[in-house]
């Protein structure tokens, strides 16, 4: 599994504070077992959004693909020639 970009611990950690605040204000809640359940929620959400950040192409910014540069035709070697094309012949050598 790759690691987390720092784009994904930010959306995460904001959707867990963010979202933990709203629940709280709009539930009034003041038992510890709705407390629970509402950062349990968040931290699901926080967790959810992090991960689907991942899936997400980079908007705003169109990257070109990448093509394979262009090599000239390099011949292939013949049956008849014996010795490999980095070393001399034995004719030539001392």
């Amino acid at each position: 599994m790759p690691r987390p970009t720092a784009a994904q611990f930010a959306y995460g950690a904001l959707t867990v504070v963010l979202a933990t605040l709203a629940m709280l204000l709009l539930s009034q809640t003041r038992s510890g077992t709705g407390i629970v359940v509402i950062a349990v929620a968040a931290l699901s959400l926080g967790l959810l959004v992090s991960c689907t950040a991942a899936a997400r192409a980079p908007s705003g910014r169109s990257v070109p693909a990448r093509t394979a540069p262009a090599r000239a035709h390099v011949p292939e070697r013949t049956a008849a020639r014996s010795e490999p094309a980095h070393r001399t012949p034995a004719s030539l050598r001392r």
